[in-house]
């Protein structure tokens, strides 16, 4: 059983010395209990979990941390894959719902399996996800002063549990003060992949992750038999050309934890029941 979790890049923390403490607990705090409950779920189970986990802490930008768009609204994001069916769901621009990853798991089960706007949140709305306003006194601080954000925050995780399967989702709270209807990599296949062979959940700027297509590019070359260090080598190459913004952690099926990050200050942990990884 492996676990590795991601916060997203932060960089306040290089300045901020209590927030980065702060982070980088919180994240050792979620890995150690998401692995205690991957003991007795399956890695599918154990990712939406952990998410969820992330999004109820205001820390990060996603769920109750979520950014504030240029109209004052929030609008989320988050989605899941199954590696072993290799199915995926995810909720695109979805408003006043605590955890947008609970609902992406929901639509799994459906045939229209990705749901945009207006029509994921009726769809949460209808299937008892109550209103919750997901708005935090910080960010309604940074909003009024225009503070705006770097754009890339995010939260995910990749599990391999016990019988070998793996799982990864992924969720956001958006770049802040984006025009509504911006649409980020979270809730595509460049943001959040997997299959059989290799689970990938990616941060960063979203544009920059979907034009190279980065989570679905490292599965597909640990698919064809590229090992993973040089599968993210080769994609995290092809993001220079436009000097691309991103982070990505995964699991490869033989058990293998990779991350790497194109400006380093990911926040990341990662645990295998034996050795704990933090850092920022």
């Amino acid at each position: 059983m492996k676990i590795i979790i991601h916060g997203g890049f932060f960089s306040e923390s290089h300045t901020n010395q209590e927030t980065k403490i702060a982070k980088q607990e919180a994240l050792k705090r979620i890995a150690s209990k998401s692995f205690e409950f991957l003991k007795n779920h399956s890695a599918l189970e154990t990712v939406v979990y952990a998410v969820s986990l992330l999004e109820d802490d205001e820390l990060f930008n996603a769920g109750i941390g979520s950014q504030i768009q240029s109209d004052g609204e929030i609008r989320m994001s988050a989605s899941l894959m199954d590696g072993t069916t290799e199915k995926m769901s995810g909720v695109i621009n979805i408003q006043n719902v605590k955890n947008p990853i609970q609902v992406a798991e929901k639509l799994l089960s459906y045939d229209d399996k990705v749901l945009g706007g207006e029509g994921a949140t009726k769809f949460a709305r209808k299937n008892g996800f109550e209103f919750f306003s997901t708005e935090i006194p910080q960010r309604k601080e940074e909003y009024l002063a225009k503070a705006k954000s770097n754009g890339s925050g995010t939260v995910g995780c990749v599990a391999l549990d016990t019988n070998g399967k793996l799982a990864v989702a992924t969720s956001t709270g958006g770049k802040g003060f984006e025009i509504p209807g911006r649409i980020s990599d979270s809730a595509t296949v460049a943001g959040n992949y997997a299959n059989q062979n290799c689970a990938v959940s990616c941060t960063g700027v979203g544009e920059d992750i979907v034009s190279g297509a980065v989570a679905a590019k490292i599965v597909t070359r640990v698919t064809d038999g590229l090992k993973i260090e040089k599968a993210f080598s080769r994609t995290f190459d092809e993001l220079k050309p436009f000097d691309g913004f991103a982070g990505a952690i995964a699991i490869d099926k033989s058990g293998n934890i990779y991350h790497q990050d194109s400006h380093p200050s990911m926040v990341y942990a990662s645990f295998d029941g034996e050795n704990f990884e933090v850092f920022n």
